[in-house]
């Protein structure tokens, strides 16, 4: 951490901000919570479990386990989460309240009207047909923005107050979303009602499950077939392009889906 806050500092770019974590940072040790060789981060200085500034750590992070230390990189994460519910708390967390919940759209819905800058009363987007995915009624909290990144056939969501927290936390709206359906699931909550659609490859996440599978069975080795392609799938689909004199590119694709299939 002393190592990249320092060199960020120095490179320039935001060498204020970064002056400001390299000394926040050298409190952090000064003050006992932990010690040079455990303070471990990333390139850009956030640290441990939930990856706080070192600036944010001062300010949030909390002894949850009394041991007089603010400890969020140990192998117990207990600090490391408190310090992350503390941070939300702060920022206006209105507990027993959802983060937001999948909903369908109604036919002819204006994708146009989505987004986290268009919100409206939940009476509002209730009257203009949306509805919760898995039944029941809208819970009236307020301000609300729907974001249905696939269009209006694929998963949309209604997005309450408490969305907006998380986004402080990180403001990227993907993130946001992520980390509110596992939690969800993780809360024994049902998966999406709704797929998305092909990306930019052309396939949908099925059928890249599916052209995972056959470079499975063709020998090709992919791991668990689970949609993602990574290096490892891109590496079986070069050696499968090579072996069969096409073109070596390792993307997947509507025609290499057809070929395994033949």
């Amino acid at each position: 951490m002393i190592s990249a806050t320092s060199t960020l500092a120095w490179e320039g770019r935001r060498g204020r901000f970064f002056e400001a974590q390299l000394m926040a940072a050298l409190r952090i040790l000064q003050a006992g919570d932990t010690t040079t060789d455990r303070m471990r981060g990333s390139w850009a200085g956030a640290m441990g479990h939930t990856q706080f500034m070192p600036t944010v750590f001062e300010e949030y992070a909390v002894d949850f386990m009394g041991d007089g230390r603010r400890d969020i990189w140990g192998d117990d994460p207990s600090d490391a989460l408190a310090s992350t519910g503390e941070y939300l708390r702060r920022h206006r967390w209105r507990s027993g309240e959802p983060w937001g919940m999948e909903v369908h759209l109604p036919a002819g819905f204006e994708t146009a009207r989505t987004g986290r800058d268009n919100r409206r009363p939940v009476a509002a987007w209730a009257a203009a047909g949306v509805r919760p995915a898995h039944g029941g009624t809208l819970p009236d909290l307020g301000q609300a923005a729907i974001h249905a990144p696939g269009g209006a056939d694929g998963p949309a969501w209604i997005l309450f107050h408490n969305f907006n927290v998380i986004l402080r936390y990180n403001p990227s709206v993907n993130y946001g979303i992520g980390v509110g359906y596992m939690a969800n699931r993780l809360a024994g909550g049902s998966g999406l009602t709704r797929q998305f659609g092909p990306d930019d490859t052309g396939l949908t996440q099925a059928e890249r499950r599916a052209l995972q599978a056959l470079l499975n069975q063709a020998a090709y080795d992919v791991g668990t077939p689970d949609g993602v392609v990574g290096s490892r799938t891109e590496a079986a689909i070069r050696a499968y392009q090579a072996a069969r004199g096409l073109r070596v590119d390792g993307r997947p694709s509507p025609a290499l889906l057809a070929a395994l299939r033949r």
